[in-house]
């Protein structure tokens, strides 16, 4: 058995408050510690401490298995990066954004060097990352790389996808953090294919059941019959029909404007699908965030370990305050756990 480790995200933003929540509502085990600043987790203790009166303690450890089965009332923290000083809170910096980065480092080497059963990552924020002079500005697109680099193999070769899920919706995304005409761009026939088959070979393994996938169109109406386009009778379709002869259940291409609503999952009736493909960041992230923020959850599929997320940013609105909610981070850390035992 190995632990989990909780990477701390941007020291500016919510996340190591969100953190210490999660372990004070006692609802993710005792097999979790935190990867990030030591010094970042006491003062967040102490804004936590003083707005709800907990009785948790911060403990310093300097490898994964110290973290096995803890007391309740204790908080591994594991020192991942060697930049001084404390963050101010709702300020971003090239310093926040080189702890993020330096904690994100340390997990990803542990999870693919197998110290540790998977990751949940707290937001990060991408101006801060690129502050620090790094170049992607996203977590899936970072771990993406660095698989392949662990691997020797060409980015390429570790195709990935972000997959949005909270209780009522799950989409995955055919392209992630990219410009709108990049976006277009990236509406292939090999990825909407390479999406589909990594979202039924990863959401089966979920579901424990082969899953019923939607796909969205990607433009009005899912084009009109070619009269607003016609990448859905020239790409979308075609790989749709391919990923059918391979005993892949999908649907589509399905008007935008109506596929999430068939597919939302409520009290009172199921949806028709478990989840949607969509074809650009926003026509799939707007809907699920809509429906439930927060507890919805971030997972990255395709990935040689487990890694999800909490659905929402570094709210440096609410940094220092003790007010950000931890439902979000609570239900990534839980349902990394399912994944990692389905």
């Amino acid at each position: 058995m190995l632990p989990w480790a909780i990477t701390i995200g941007d020291p500016a933003g919510i996340g190591p408050e969100i953190i210490i929540q999660s372990f004070a509502q006692q609802r993710i085990g005792t097999n979790c510690f935190v990867v990030g600043d030591v010094d970042t987790m006491h003062r967040a203790l102490q804004w936590i401490n003083q707005a709800q009166l907990t009785a948790l303690k911060i403990e310093t450890i300097s490898h994964p298995e110290q973290a096995m089965e803890h007391p309740a009332d204790v908080i591994p923290v594991l020192q991942a990066t060697t930049v001084k000083g404390l963050a101010t809170p709702g300020q971003i910096s090239a310093q926040t954004g080189q702890v993020a980065y330096d904690s994100l480092m340390w997990a990803t080497q542990a999870a693919l060097s197998k110290q540790i059963l998977g990751m949940v990552t707290a937001p990060l924020h991408k101006q801060a990352l690129s502050m620090a002079g790094v170049q992607l500005l996203g977590h899936t697109e970072i771990l993406q790389q660095q698989t392949a680099i662990f691997k020797g193999v060409d980015i390429a070769q570790v195709p990935v996808r972000m997959m949005l899920a909270n209780e009522s919706l799950r989409t995955v995304l055919v392209s992630i953090h990219v410009s709108m005409r990049d976006a277009l761009d990236a509406v292939t026939l090999q990825q909407v294919l390479q999406t589909i088959e990594i979202t039924h070979h990863d959401l089966q393994k979920i579901l424990n059941q082969k899953p019923r996938i939607a796909v969205a169109g990607l433009n009005p109406h899912a084009g009109e019959g070619g009269l607003m386009g016609r990448e859905e009778i020239d790409i979308i379709a075609p790989a749709i029909e391919q990923a059918r002869q391979k005993n892949i259940d999908v649907y589509g291409p399905i008007s935008p404007d109506t596929v999430f609503m068939r597919a939302r999952h409520t009290s009172q009736k199921k949806g028709e699908f478990d989840v949607v493909i969509a074809m650009y960041h926003d026509q799939g992230l707007i809907p699920v965030k809509y429906l439930g923020l927060d507890e919805g959850v971030n997972i990255t599929l395709g990935l040689p370990f487990v890694r999800t997320s909490p659905d929402h940013g570094t709210a440096l609105d609410l940094a220092g305050k003790a007010k950000a909610q931890a439902q979000s981070m609570v239900a990534a850390i839980q349902m990394a756990k399912l994944l990692a035992h389905p």
